[in-house]
């Protein structure tokens, strides 16, 4: 086993191990196994790096085995890989929110410029924008972000085009 420094790195933040394990999203008994030595998938090893805003080589004092290294350099890879296809198709499906947005608006100022629905066709731009976005995040959350996740396992949520 690679001589590992997530003990060191976790209480350098002040975590504990059950904070790590949350924002790791793994099990305290996974953390506690790989803070003893214990061996673990690369995969869960990716998801204590980037809970620890570190690369996954980082977590090791040393690396024993050139198959580890060479393993650590190609999940680092996937990893980049995996989040940028998952970042390409949120922004798609950002895009296409915009684009219909103003579709909407658009669309409500040419009809409220005919006056045959009344002052009340303008609350179609706010209602879109508001409600429209309030929906859209929760589809995200419940229903897009698992198949992501499933299908891009080593990628997270980028929550920056929130607001």
């Amino acid at each position: 086993m690679n001589i590992s420094r997530i003990a060191e790195l976790r209480r350098s933040k002040g975590w504990t191990q059950e904070r790590l394990a949350k924002e790791s999203g793994i099990t305290v008994r996974t953390i506690q196994r790989l803070e003893a030595g214990n061996d673990a998938s690369l995969e869960t090893i990716s998801l204590v790096a980037r809970a620890l805003d570190v690369q996954v080589g980082d977590l090791f004092q040393s690396v024993q085995a050139p198959d580890f290294s060479q393993a650590v350099e190609g999940l680092e890879t996937r990893t980049l890989a995996d989040q940028e296809r998952r970042d390409s198709i949120t922004q798609g499906i950002m895009m296409v929110f915009r684009a219909i947005g103003i579709l909407v608006t658009f669309g409500t100022v040419i009809l409220a410029t005919m006056g045959q629905f009344g002052w009340f066709i303008w609350l179609l731009i706010p209602i879109y924008w508001g409600a429209g976005k309030i929906l859209l995040d929760a589809i995200m959350r419940l229903a897009v972000d698992p198949k992501l996740d499933a299908k891009y396992p080593l990628s997270v949520p980028n929550r920056s085009d929130d607001n």
